[in-house]
């Protein structure tokens, strides 16, 4: 059996955290391909060593003299070396950073070198091969991840391995720059590696024990959701759920491989299985509930608009000729309305406006500002009579009132829309329904 185990920075904050790591690695044989992160916050105040880094950056771009900064980011990682009682040096490595900071070799190089020390620091600590994910991870002139070419040399440069550990977050263009993926990218390199090896699970350790049905900030003590399915995690996050960098679900979905998300505090605890697929009955009729502030919505009224042939067409070439990107687009036999980000429609609403009277001549357009969109994901619903009618009557008893429902075909999740000062109140009042009281 084969895992690939992801571990997040608040996992590595500290010689404590790495021992705990230590301990999970080493109690089950199975995981052999490590993929860690920068070192996180090991305290309420402290920073990131990716924060630090790029820190340390901006003073060297800027000409400031940056040596105490990064004396800063030496101490933390010989702090960790220290408390692991390894015989290991970084001095060459620190040497060669700083040389580059020196020479200005750019932002990403400069976040990549948390997890590239981290990386050598594990590996020192586990005994496993290091690998740079700058040999491994591929990237195209322009930046764009080459998912492929990367899948090749994976292949290539692991096979006969057995104890691998290959940095989180950033790869390499052809002439060797470093380039990063996104704040959080390290959930990919692990979903890379684990397709390329064809793991049997990809495990993701963070600090908590697996996706939470709703957002403790909202609902204390939110449940957990035992397993989820691939198609309600892409739902969920898209609406704001974040504990897995959304990019991490594709390369292993595509080769069938779940990922299990689990807490390195607390190892004991059953995480949250991510899944293609599964008969697995869910604990409640919902799966998650997760949500947005700050939206606009335009309505438009025309008489005789559904015989019209393109209008809708017409209606979103105009917001697609002035970059804005729509959320959602309920419509009736005469009216149509457009949920937009609001900050980005502010910028250009007249103009947008006066276009959708040029393109289709409404009878009248409405628009409503400060609203709040809702997804409540399940698969549970599609065989729950009555799902709708409880949303709504849990919002009712709330007094709140439902600007927008839309349900998607596939019957897996439903989009409310609701006033921005309601949007709490609306998820405790859809938790307590289907969660708390399960009525």
């Amino acid at each position: 059996m084969k895992k690939v185990v992801k571990f997040g920075g608040s996992s590595l904050a500290s010689a404590e955290q790495f021992k705990k790591v230590g301990a999970i690695i080493k109690a089950d044989p199975a995981r052999r391909f490590v993929v860690p992160s920068a070192p996180g916050k090991r305290y309420d105040g402290d920073t990131k060593v990716t924060d630090l880094l790029y820190a340390c950056y901006e003073k060297a771009v800027n000409g400031e003299e940056f040596s105490d900064f990064f004396q800063k980011i030496q101490d933390r990682y010989n702090e960790i070396i220290n408390g692991l009682g390894i015989a290991l040096s970084l001095e060459k490595e620190f040497s060669t950073i700083k040389n580059q900071f020196e020479n200005q070799a750019g932002r990403d190089y400069a976040a990549s070198r948390g997890e590239f020390l981290n990386g050598i620091v594990m590996a020192a600590y586990l005994g496993f091969e290091f690998i740079d994910a700058a040999d491994v991870i591929c990237f195209n002139e322009n930046g764009e991840f080459e998912s492929e070419k990367t899948d090749q040399k994976l292949k290539a440069s692991l096979e006969g391995k057995e104890h691998v550990v290959i940095p989180g977050f950033y790869g390499a263009k052809p002439d060797g720059t470093i380039q990063t993926f996104s704040r959080g990218g390290s959930d990919v390199t692990g979903s890379i590696v684990a397709k390329a090896i064809l793991a049997d699970v990809y495990e993701n350790w963070t600090d908590v024990s697996g996706f939470l049905v709703a957002d403790p900030r909202i609902i204390k003590d939110s449940k957990v959701i035992e397993t989820i399915t691939y198609r309600e995690l892409r739902e969920l996050s898209y609406m704001g759920a974040t504990v897995l960098h959304e990019d991490a679900i594709f390369p292993v979905r595509k080769e069938g491989i779940p990922i299990h998300i689990l807490n390195t505090n607390a190892p004991q605890d059953p995480g949250t299985l991510i899944v293609e697929s599964t008969c697995r009955v869910p604990k409640y009729t919902i799966t998650g509930i997760a949500g947005k502030k700050g939206f606009a919505s335009i309505s438009i009224d025309k008489d005789m608009m559904n015989s019209e042939i393109g209008f809708g067409r017409k209606v979103l070439q105009v917001f697609e000729e002035n970059e804005i990107a729509f959320e959602h687009m309920p419509s009736g036999i005469d009216t149509m309305t457009v949920f937009v980000h609001q900050d980005e429609f502010e910028q250009k609403e007249q103009k947008i406006i006066s276009g959708i009277h040029r393109a289709v001549h409404p009878d009248y357009m409405e628009l409503e500002s400060d609203l709040a969109l809702i997804a409540v994901v399940g698969r549970g619903m599609r065989a729950t009579r009555g799902t709708a009618a409880r949303i709504f009557s849990a919002l009712a008893h709330a007094r709140i009132n439902v600007k927008m429902i839309d349900q998607g075909s596939s019957e897996l999740n439903v989009i409310i829309g609701v006033k921005n000062n309601d949007f709490e109140d609306a998820i405790k009042a859809i938790y307590d329904i289907f969660v708390t009281t399960q009525i």
